[in-house]
């Protein structure tokens, strides 16, 4: 600031450097698992929420990606670790949160991410296939859940954030068995945002649509493929940093009031009823 000739004041105009403010990173200092990681959603999550400041677990069975996923973020000066655990084992889950209490003393973020995707038709969907999905999807979930809540509710506060679907609000071919086990994670999350909010701990849902992933290209047909975006307003797939972006407002303190909360990141299919071009004869 200056003053000229004439005795007015200038104010001369900053630097860029000078007017951009300083990042602020929304998980400075917290400690969050995620499960499912190794790959995909889950290793996109892994990053953004390591870049957000937070100290990551990536928790997978998957132990031939898992450890080059958290490389990746210790690579690029973040803070993240590898756990094997089967989600489906109720001993091994213990062990997983053991051993993040017993490293961090505590921890703030959950992220059930993990699960497995299924092409069945109702008539054609065996036992066992029913079986797995449940078990990985819903029981997996449930017994992560628990597990963290515990530790949460006992320092009064804490954040679930669950990874559910749109087949599990919408009816569609061959999704029986996932979208069974995705509607229960949906109900689940209801049930744990009402009983843990009193005791300081937040539940929330996360819905994609279909998303570009290796599994998505490796199991959609080209009839698949368009017959999605023919129906999505949005007339695309999801990009999974669409879905991360989604999980790092969920996990932060710019979500303080959202609970049991189901939130669509699907371009508008759920909300989608007829779809045509009305430009067209």
């Amino acid at each position: 600031m200056t003053v000229n000739s004439n005795g007015a004041l200038s104010v001369e105009p900053r630097s860029n450097a000078e007017n951009e403010a300083p990042h602020v990173k929304a998980l400075a200092g917290k400690v969050a698992l995620i499960t499912g990681a190794a790959r995909g959603i889950g290793r996109t999550m892994a990053n953004r929420f390591a870049h957000e400041g937070a100290s990551v677990v990536i928790a997978d069975i998957d132990v031939e990606n898992g450890p080059a996923a958290a490389y990746e973020i210790v690579s690029r000066g973040g803070s993240a670790h590898f756990h094997a655990v089967d989600i489906t084992n109720e001993s091994h889950v213990q062990l997983l949160f053991d051993s993040v209490l017993r490293e961090f003393s505590r921890l703030d973020i959950l992220v059930n991410n993990a699960g497995v995707g299924l092409n069945r038709t109702f008539l054609e969907t065996s036992l066992s296939e029913w079986d797995r999905l449940m078990r990985v999807v819903l029981t997996g979930t449930f017994l992560c859940s628990q597990a963290a809540a515990r530790s949460m509710v006992a320092r009064g506060r804490g954040n679930i954030i669950n990874i559910a679907s749109i087949s599990g609000q919408r009816g569609a071919q061959s999704r029986a068995a996932y979208g069974a086990a995705k509607a229960g994670v949906i109900q689940l999350t209801r049930v744990m945002a009402v009983e843990l909010a009193p005791l300081g701990v937040r539940v929330n849902a996360i819905s994609p649509g279909p998303v570009l992933t290796d599994q998505s290209l490796g199991t959609h047909t080209e009839a698949t493929r368009k017959s999605y975006v023919d129906r999505i307003p949005m007339h695309r797939y999801g990009e999974r940093d669409e879905i991360a972006a989604a999980a790092l407002f969920l996990a932060s303190d710019e979500s303080s009031f959202v609970n049991g909360h189901i939130l669509n990141v699907d371009g508008g299919f759920h909300a989608a009823g007829l779809m045509f071009d009305p430009t067209a004869e």
